[in-house]
C-alpha cells in the first residue's frame, strides 16, 4: 500500500501599504506565497505549484498576482535597509533646492 497526496503551505512574505482595488482604501496588504507539495507517506517531497496573492486587511479581498509582481512588491517592501539615509532630490540648474537653507 502506497500513501500519497498533497499538502499546502502558506508563507507571509511582507506587509505593504497599498490602495485596495476593491474597496479603494489605502490599507495594509499581506503578500503571501502558497506552495502545494507532493507527499509520499506524509513526507513532503517537491513543490507541485506556487502561487502568490495579496490580501487587503480592510475588506479581506484577495487578489492573485504573478511571481514577477510579487518580486517587485517584495523589493519595494525591503526598501533601504539598516536605516541608511535616503537620497534627497537634486534641484535643476537655476532652481533653489528646497531641502537646503
Amino acid at each position: 500500500m502506497i500513501i500519497f497526496g498533497t499538502k499546502g503551505y502558506i508563507f507571509q512574505l511582507a506587509i505593504l501599504t497599498l490602495v485596495c482595488g476593491h474597496c479603494g482604501n489605502p490599507s495594509a496588504h499581506t503578500l503571501r506565497k502558497r506552495v502545494t507539495k507532493f507527499t509520499l507517506f506524509f513526507v513532503p517531497l517537491f513543490p507541485v505549484s506556487t502561487k502568490y496573492a495579496t490580501q487587503c486587511t480592510f475588506c479581506g479581498m484577495e487578489q492573485k498576482i504573478a511571481k514577477e509582481q510579487a518580486d517587485q512588491l517584495l523589493a519595494q517592501a525591503a526598501g533601504p535597509q539598516g536605516g541608511a539615509p535616503q537620497a534627497q532630490p537634486q534641484a535643476q540648474p537655476g532652481q533653489q533646492n528646497p531641502y537646503q537653507r
